[in-house]
């Protein structure tokens, strides 16, 4: 077999997938008597080998949407249009191949209906998915996975003809889908309509901390009136921290002061362990940078630089955003964050924490951690200019900003 064949096969995300193609022929086939139907089993082998790349090419439709406009609302609804499409393609063949009966797919709204209501229960059960692996509950693939058997099973059974189960199936399809965009469109409303004053917070890798999140955190205080802004990197993020556990990834090199992540022969075929790149300043790094990068630039009165290494393994940004709850009781929150991947997970942290206020940020300049890490200049503050060039040239010691620091692999610390 062809090594690349071989790996795809092997992928967990592959299984889980022909499990999904076997999970949904057997509940037509049960449901509605269509064993040997070469419509049925046609569009289950189709699932079976390609529902992994599909789902990939559903989260790059999304993920473009948001780059460029930053609504969540239009993100969700690019998701819903594909999958939907996808949905009505199979329904189609379904009712043509004879493997459902017409009559059975009258209570739920016929073809378009049930290609619609299946695919608001999909997107809602995959929300519901990652909403708990952001909880530290299972695996983000396997959540997903589980969820759209779950979907199969009760959108086969609704398709009987029995009005009791098509009734239970349209409810729960549009509890859930509804549910979801109406989530979107009050986080997306607090976007336009928001107080005046509060504390911003502002989460993400920092890698590293650049001239363009100075200028978002100036234009938060000044539009809208914070006192101060709350920033918090991230220590390791949490598919790193699984994947490195797992052995699916591990640590090559320190190559110019940055941890450089591989995969390994374990790793799954399916899935983008570096979303935003394979290279990382230890988190110590990062977070200086951020503080001499704010001092720099006179906002350390209104900047805090907060630190919880501990809550955030245990609970991630949930955890640090309910930590600064407690400690800025009654106080509007304010979420900073841009329209990049990175960008807009972070929007879903802030969304799934409570009522923020999100401050979204469309990127529109060429100003980019990616390429500063490759490195392009005049990018950051004068100080982590000067401490990444000294990084990249392997010096021990150094100075930046008038400070002296030594360098650990990596690691930098002020003498």
């Amino acid at each position: 077999m062809v090594p690349g064949l071989l790996s795809y096969v092997r992928s967990p995300s592959s299984q889980l997938a022909a499990f999904s193609g076997a999970c949904m022929y057997l509940a037509y086939a049960i449901a509605h008597g269509a064993w040997l139907n070469p419509y049925l089993i046609g569009v289950c082998c189709f699932i079976a080998a390609f529902l992994p790349k599909y789902s990939i090419l559903s989260n790059k439709i999304e993920e473009r949407v948001n780059f460029r406009f930053a609504v969540v609302t239009l993100g969700r609804a690019s998701r819903f249009a594909m999958q939907a499409t996808m949905n009505l393609a199979i329904w189609s063949l379904f009712v043509h191949g004879h493997v459902t009966p017409v009559d059975g797919l009258r209570g739920v709204g016929g073809v378009a209906g049930v290609a619609i209501l299946t695919t608001l229960a999909s997107v809602g059960a995959q929300f519901i998915a990652q909403f708990l692996f952001n909880r530290g509950v299972g695996d983000l693939n396997r959540n997903v996975m589980a969820a759209l058997c779950l979907n199969i099973v009760f959108t086969a059974l609704a398709t009987i003809g029995v009005p009791a189960l098509a009734t239970a199936f349209m409810i729960v399809s549009l509890g859930l889908g509804g549910a979801l965009f109406l989530m979107g469109v009050l986080s997306d409303l607090r976007a336009l309509v928001h107080p005046h004053g509060g504390v911003g917070v502002f989460y993400g890798t920092f890698n590293p901390f650049h001239a363009t999140h100075l200028a978002l955190i100036r234009n938060a205080i000044e539009t809208r009136g914070l006192s101060k802004v709350i920033i918090h990197p991230t220590i390791v993020p949490k598919l790193h921290a699984q994947a490195l556990e797992r052995g699916e990834i591990r640590v090559a090199r320190i190559e110019g002061g940055l941890c450089v992540l591989e995969k390994t022969a374990r790793a799954d075929a399916n899935v983008n362990y570096f979303p935003t790149g394979n290279r990382f300043f230890p988190p110590e790094t990062r977070k200086l940078m951020i503080e001499l990068a704010v001092a720099e630039a006179g906002l350390s009165d209104k900047v805090e630089v907060l630190w919880l290494p501990e809550v955030y393994r245990e609970k991630g940004f949930h955890g640090v955003t309910r930590v600064i709850r407690q400690r800025h009781p009654g106080i509007a929150l304010h979420g900073l964050h841009g329209s990049d991947l990175g960008g807009m997970w972070v929007r879903s942290i802030y969304d799934e924490s409570g009522w923020l206020y999100p401050i979204p940020a469309r990127r529109r300049d060429n100003v980019s951690a990616t390429a500063i890490r490759n490195g392009a200049a005049g990018m950051t503050s004068r100080v982590v200019g000067e401490i990444l060039s000294s990084l990249k040239n392997g010096a021990e010691s150094f100075e930046a900003g008038g400070r002296r620091f030594r360098n650990r692999a990596g690691l930098v610390a002020p003498v």
